[in-house]
């Protein structure tokens, strides 16, 4: 009977230490699960705040496409399409050439266009004395009233907000805007000095065929070097307002404001 009990006893002990050991194991386990989830949810938090540090140009928060306004004018101007953005672009050089360099006037081109439409439909109306034949109906050709419309109303609405902006600006309330906009201006007066605004158009119509594409592709190198030249300019704008701008009297204008 005591053989019994002490056998009863040492396998008790044995089930003691196999659960202990399991549970030692168990609580590991979930202790190591939980420090690798809380690794993961450091690695997630610290590759947002990462994203969320990176300089973009101009505070841009949506990819090139979006800023673009998206769909097919953003699909031409990031060569999405090759045979489209290349069409355009041999369209609007075509263009500059025929006006810019061989210097042919829009009115002429217009009359000569008209005159050789005018001469073909009235060749092809007439096609009957020649080939015996009814003579084939020349299509009706009428301008939609609801797309006219449509561009109408988005260039009111574009037009408006630049007028608002343009009060915002004069108001004097942003001095810093004030300021880049008087330079931004005299820079277009400058370069429309140069040349005439077909030449301007066809200039800023190629920019827009290179420059985001060009961006989309080096946006990283293009984005870090823009954040040290705005780096620099903050520090010089520093020194301008500190030496300058600071000691413009501006009375008047806040005695207006409390009034």
């Amino acid at each position: 009977m005591a053989e019994h009990k002490q056998e009863e006893s040492v396998s008790e002990s044995l089930m003691d230490k196999i659960s202990e050991k399991i549970h030692s194991h168990d609580s590991s386990s979930s202790s190591s699960s939980d420090s690798d989830n809380d690794e993961k949810s450091k690695s997630t938090s610290s590759q947002s705040s990462m994203k969320s540090k990176i300089y973009r140009m101009f505070g841009r928060e949506k990819p090139v496409h979006k800023v673009l306004g998206g769909g097919k004018p953003a699909d031409i101007f990031l060569w999405r399409n090759k045979k489209i953005s290349g069409g355009v672009l041999a369209a609007a050089t075509a263009v500059w050439v025929l006006f810019e360099l061989i210097e042919y006037h829009l009115l002429t081109l217009v009359g000569h266009g008209l005159i050789l439409a005018l001469a073909i439909l009235f060749l092809w109306s007439n096609a009957s004395t020649f080939i015996n034949k009814s003579p084939p109906r020349i299509p009706e050709v009428h301008i939609p009233e609801e797309p006219v419309l449509q561009v109408a109303a988005a260039l009111r609405i574009e037009i408006n907000q630049a007028f608002s902006v343009l009060r915002d600006i004069a108001s004097g309330r942003d001095l810093k805007k004030f300021l880049s906009v008087i330079a931004g201006l005299w820079v277009l007066s400058i370069v429309g000095s140069w040349c005439n605004f077909l030449t301007l158009f066809y200039i800023v119509f190629v920019l827009l065929h290179t420059v985001p594409v060009l961006y989309e592709k080096y946006e990283d190198k293009v984005d870090s070097f823009a954040e040290k030249a705005m780096i620099e300019i903050k520090k010089q704008y520093a020194v301008l307002d500190a030496k300058v701008l600071s000691r413009i009297p501006r009375g008047p204008l806040k005695d207006k404001k409390k009034a």
